[in-house]
């Protein structure tokens, strides 16, 4: 508060010291300028956090492979089949009618008459069906039937990896006020107008 009351006395002094010497009636003893003193600024550098720490998940997925293997598609079977019999046919010579005497009508010249006649033995070839070999049951065995498949089969699980990311930092540059600025007065003194 002295500073500013003793700023508007020197002010008023400085007033009335460039009335000029005709007008106030007298001579300049003292004479003062306005001094103004500029801020004054520095540049601070300090880092400053850009992304905060954090995790991240790295996930590979699980990787299948094909695998061809044999399986048993049908198991064996026992079955059993009937064998006909085998057979052959043979030819022979049979008597069919012993022959001998009967008794027919026949008409001779016109009259019908009885005769007794006489008839030779009737052979005839007759075929006849032969087993050689009887029909039979046969135990067949049917072997088991294999097929190759192919199977997906797991080759290497899934893997989760959590990395650990760190908290990035700048660098960045900030101006700060060092020093105020202030305005003053300075006694000048000027030849043959402002001095002692």
């Amino acid at each position: 508060m002295l500073r500013k009351s003793a700023s508007f006395a020197i002010a008023g002094l400085a007033v009335l010291g460039t009335i000029s010497p005709t007008a106030a009636g007298g001579r300049a003893v003292e004479c003062y300028e306005p001094v103004r003193t500029p801020a004054v600024y520095d540049t601070v550098y300090e880092n400053v956090m850009v992304s905060p720490a954090g995790q991240r998940v790295d996930y590979d997925p699980p990787i299948y492979g094909t695998r061809e293997r044999v399986v048993m598609t049908v198991p064996a079977q026992v079955q059993y089949e009937v064998v006909p019999a085998v057979t052959r046919t043979v030819y022979h010579t049979v008597r069919v009618d012993g022959g001998g005497y009967s008794w027919e009508w026949r008409v001779i010249h016109g009259r019908k008459v009885l005769c007794k006649v006489w008839h030779k033995a009737r052979y005839e070839r007759v075929a006849e069906t032969v087993v050689i070999q009887p029909e039979r049951t046969r135990r067949v065995v049917i072997p088991a039937q294999y097929d190759s498949i192919a199977e997906e089969v797991l080759v290497r699980p899934e893997q989760r990896r959590v990395i650990d990311i760190p908290a990035s930092y700048q660098t960045v540059a900030r101006r700060v006020l060092v020093r105020e600025g202030s305005s003053g007065w300075r006694r000048v003194h000027i030849p043959r107008h402002c001095q002692d």
